[in-house]
């Protein structure tokens, strides 16, 4: 049997936003919910990495979060080696936090530019009570920038005098300072040009191999998951819309959104030419979602039934998973 490592169920996340505005021009203040993750469920096992793919604003990036419980879901239920974390608090939800880390996108706005490399790479080691002293951290946090590829006497160094993948090397060695077993890379090489990319990803993949890590790797760059991943998720509006292996997803995509985002994937061989499925309309205000499917205001093959039924995400071949009606 697989040994699952991650599993999540009908996770939901709604925020409260402020709308302005009154009837006939007068002044007042009213709430909305935004539902930023609606009913997600996946599995990660031990030792994959799972990549997590969507236009900006579906709900990736906050799923990453929720699983971190760096806020709380609405609803639903997150497990981590068997174990209900959901509610987690207090130093039960710390110790989880030794296991499960993060890779932030920003590699300028992750690093507290007060502290210097020592403190902030060496602060989750003082926190969970791993070292006894700074030159104990000091040491630990030298091994740890040796591993990611930086000079050890870089230690005493402050972000401002780093590059931004340098930044990201520094920010990948504050994540391992805790030997976790799972690691979200939240949009980890977005900020970065091509070819710091490919270095961040190769040194992503080399600790991964060395540390037996397993990864959930949040991105909208289709080329850069399907390099790193072995499953991959879809998302739209905050659902999941098709779940599948890398190879069956890129080769016979089943949901028509997945359809049209890969379809776009630039091709460097002009001699293979490809059917492209672009989408009509624009993306739904999360504010005021369509009812049934989400996708059918821009969908081309949208059904009546579409229209009005929420499509359930359903395996239709081994470990291929899509949320459509068409199937």
């Amino acid at each position: 049997m697989s040994d699952i490592i991650l599993k999540v169920e009908n996770l939901t996340k709604e925020f409260k936003v402020h709308k302005t505005g009154g009837i006939g021009g007068a002044s007042g203040r009213s709430h909305a919910l935004v539902r930023a993750v609606s009913d997600v469920s996946f599995s990660v096992t031990k030792g994959e990495t799972f990549g997590i793919v969507g236009e900006s604003g579906c709900g990736k990036s906050t799923t990453g979060r929720l699983i971190l419980r760096l806020i709380d879901p609405t609803s639903g239920r997150i497990e981590f080696r068997g174990a209900d974390i959901t509610h987690l608090t207090g130093e039960a939800l710390r110790g989880i936090r030794r296991k499960i880390q993060m890779v932030f996108q920003d590699p300028y706005a992750s690093l507290n530019p007060r502290m210097n490399i020592a403190g902030n790479v060496g602060e989750p080691l003082m926190i969970h009570k791993l070292v006894s002293s700074n030159t104990e951290r000091d040491e630990k946090v030298k091994e740890l920038l040796s591993t990611v590829g930086l000079n050890p006497d870089y230690f005493a160094r402050f972000p401002f005098e780093f590059s931004g993948g340098q930044r990201q090397r520094i920010g990948i060695a504050r994540a391992l300072s805790l030997s976790p077993e799972l690691v979200i890379a939240d949009e980890p090489v977005s900020a970065l040009d091509v070819s710091l990319q490919a270095q961040i990803i190769n040194l992503l993949q080399d600790l991964k191999a060395k540390k037996n890590l397993t990864y959930i790797f949040i991105a909208h760059d289709l080329g850069v998951v399907k390099h790193i991943s072995d499953r991959i998720a879809v998302m739209y509006l905050g659902k999941i819309a098709e779940i599948a292996g890398k190879r069956e997803i890129f080769s016979q995509p089943l949901h028509p959104y997945t359809q049209a985002l890969f379809s776009s994937i630039p091709i460097p061989n002009p001699a293979k030419r490809r059917l492209r499925a672009p989408l009509g309309g624009d993306v739904p205000s999360p504010l005021a979602p369509p009812p049934g499917c989400l996708f059918h205001t821009r969908c081309p093959k949208a059904m009546d039934r579409c229209r009005v039924e929420v499509p359930v995400l359903k395996e239709v071949a081994p470990g291929h998973l899509v949320a459509c009606h068409l199937y």
